[in-house]
């Protein structure tokens, strides 16, 4: 089947919320007071009218415990990173772009706006571009970013300037966020999510 021809869950049907065992129920309450409260407020989609979830979400459902730990580590990793919105939305972009995972770049080409960048920033970035207006921290990260996932490698001196620019510490959070959406875009990609 085309891709972009499936439904909703993509491989998957999407779970019925009055069919959840007891973790999955306790997963999906959890999973629609945070973060679909937070997806409605960018205007991006993530569940069905009648309240199964979509993108990632439904997918997350199949392994509640190994999810509620997926999503510590999200939170603490979103919540104590020292990288600019700006800079953590560019290597999440240019990942989703390395994937060509369509739900997660949908899904943060409205984030990317809250934090601050350009929509014709993000569109190059989400076709494989590194734009030339883009601000040099966020050139760099898209840089850094892009060796990691294609090549699985940085030469010394993309490591040198990258080192300069965020600290090792920086490095690190870079690392950790691709880490988180390695996880995100790889599920997409597998069973096939659609951008709805």
């Amino acid at each position: 089947m085309n891709p972009s021809a499936r439904p909703l869950g993509g491989r998957l049907p999407l779970a019925d919320p009055a069919t959840l065992t007891p973790a999955q129920r306790e997963l999906y309450d959890q999973l629609i007071g945070s973060w679909v409260v937070f997806t409605d407020k960018l205007g991006i989609r993530s569940t069905t009218e009648d309240g199964r979830l979509i993108g990632p979400f439904n997918a997350l459902l199949l392994h509640p415990d190994v999810t509620a730990k997926l999503l510590e580590f999200q939170v603490a990793e979103s919540t104590n990173t020292g990288l600019s919105p700006s800079v953590r939305e560019v290597v999440i972009i240019v990942l989703g772009a390395v994937y060509r995972a369509d739900y997660e770049l949908y899904a943060h080409t409205s984030v990317a706006r809250t934090a601050g960048l350009a929509d014709e920033h993000v569109a190059a970035l989400a076709a494989g571009d590194i734009p030339e207006g883009l601000g040099a921290h966020e050139k760099l990260a898209a840089r850094l970013t892009h060796a990691l996932a294609t090549r699985h490698r940085v030469d010394d001196g993309l490591y040198r300037e990258a080192e300069s620019a965020f600290g090792a510490k920086g490095l690190f959070d870079i690392a950790a966020v691709m880490g988180v959406y390695h996880t995100v875009c790889t599920m997409l990609n597998l069973f096939e999510v659609p951008a709805p």
